[in-house]
């Protein structure tokens, strides 16, 4: 017989010890560490009950999503909902985790597929009267609420839905397994043996997933390495605009993006969310300029709002909305050093319009551009975007999806661009694209080609005075 030994190995990540500790030296994670046990010797080879079979001979057909009817939903997880696959929905608390997922209930039932609806925090009252007020109401939709995972499988093995929705996994318990509904080793047990029914039995599975308060997902790491898709439920709640983000799909894109507003009748999908980030005042102002993120592959336009002000204060203010203060303050920085822009005596608020959040680098050339513009006090003749990384010494650098941003920019009116030379895009019958190598060309050409020539120039050359006198 082969020999048994004892160990202790860290449900998070896996790290294995032969005392136990309290908290991991791998991941650092306090109480993970639990005892295990292992053969000193290898496990014997047995009798595969299939033979392995050529790739060639492997049916696809198996692995092509079905659509939930939910389209915005559907380009994230690439075609649809695979059968058998398990599907991770993370977000933080309030965002519209349960909304969301209960229309996708409803939708996939409303197609004649027997749908289940296990929720194990609310009771099944309180599901229902949400299903009232977001129309979600159908024959082929069943409701349980239950927090045992034996009783879960047990209405399963009843019902035999297609899919299976899960609200929420750290407050399912498994009898037998130590710990509390929402630690390490539950949540594991939970997470494997839906991940084992919905193989067995080809049926989808929808979890949904609390966050912490650094925004990671709570549970054990191995809980996104177990399940196939893992999906993040993201927005402001003072916004109503929601973003549906994969950062893992194994039947799809893991850089796509869907988007949706939160209403009054539910979740509602937004198929052209670019108009929910600009303003819709006619005439160009101070302070404003208009860039094209990408979210995932997917462009959206996006208006970048600054107001320069004098401050009384010896430190002056740095306000920011929807970008990275870091970002911002590397703006300033370098129009002050490398366009001669001076702000460090004034306080500056940087806000996006719509709560959209802007991550990309190819927005600082229109973080620029609005704060020059607040300083000086000046408005250009006609609207224009703004696309480009800004370097420490003033260069613009390329981004990625320059012709698909400018089309988006194109589609949506913008008649002018400024991009980084060697983008490789030209202009078009409706969109005119002009190339600048640096911040400080970039700023002359806005402030020269795109304002009434003769009032330009002079403010132009008041406004160096007075940045050289500052």
């Amino acid at each position: 017989m082969a020999k048994v030994t004892a160990g202790y190995r860290c449900g998070e990540c896996g790290w294995a010890t032969p005392v136990w500790v309290g908290r991991c030296k791998e991941c650092q994670a306090w109480g993970s560490v639990a005892e295990t046990s292992a053969t000193a010797s290898g496990t014997r080879a047995t009798a595969p009950r299939a033979s392995a079979l050529r790739i060639s001979q492997v049916g696809a057909d198996e692995a092509r999503g079905l659509p939930t009817g939910i389209g915005e939903l559907d380009r994230v997880l690439g075609e649809g909902l695979v059968p058998g696959a398990v599907v991770l929905l993370a977000g933080e608390p309030g965002v519209g985790k349960s909304t969301l997922l209960l229309e996708v209930a409803a939708a996939w039932a409303r197609r004649g597929r027997r749908t289940l609806y296990v929720s194990a925090e609310e009771s099944a009252a309180q599901v229902r009267r949400r299903a009232d007020r977001t129309d979600a109401v159908t024959d082929d939709l069943f409701l349980a609420a239950e927090s045992d995972l034996a009783t879960v499988l047990g209405h399963i093995e009843e019902l035999s839905p297609t899919l299976l929705v899960l609200d929420s996994v750290q407050t399912v318990s498994v009898d037998g397994t130590d710990g509390v509904p929402g630690g390490v080793t539950q949540v594991r047990e939970v997470t494997n043996a839906l991940v084992r029914v919905a193989k067995r039995r080809n049926m989808a599975v929808l979890i949904i997933g609390h966050v912490t308060k650094e925004g990671a997902i709570a549970g054990p790491r191995t809980l996104e390495h177990l399940v196939d898709v893992v999906l993040s439920f993201e927005g402001d709640r003072q916004s109503g605009f929601r973003m549906v983000r994969a950062s893992k799909n194994r039947f799809g894109p893991a850089d796509e993006v869907g988007c949706f507003e939160m209403t009054e009748r539910g979740i509602a999908q937004v198929l052209d969310p670019s108009g929910l980030f600009t303003s819709t005042q006619g005439e160009p102002a101070s302070g404003v300029a208009v860039t094209v993120t990408l979210e995932g592959r997917r462009p959206l336009l996006a208006e970048v709002q600054a107001l320069v002000t004098p401050s009384a204060a010896p430190s002056p203010r740095r306000v920011t909305h929807g970008i990275e203060g870091s970002r911002v303050a590397m703006a300033l920085a370098v129009l002050q050093r490398r366009a001669r822009v001076k702000t460090h005596h004034r306080d500056v608020y940087v806000s996006t319009v719509g709560g959209v959040r802007l991550a990309d680098p190819g927005a600082d050339l229109a973080v620029a551009i609005a704060v020059a513009s607040a300083a000086a006090d000046w408005r250009p003749a006609s609207r224009f975007a703004a696309l480009g990384e800004v370097g420490l010494s003033g260069e613009l650098r390329r981004v990625p999806g320059t012709a698909r941003r400018l089309a988006e920019a194109e589609r949506l009116g913008v008649k002018v661009a400024l991009v980084p030379k060697g983008s490789g895009a030209s202009s078009t019958r409706g969109l005119r694209v002009i190339a600048v190598g640096t911040l400080a060309e970039a700023l002359d050409t806005v402030w020269l080609e795109l304002t009434d020539h003769a009032r330009a120039v002079s403010d132009r050359r008041a406004w160096q005075e007075k940045g050289a006198a500052t």
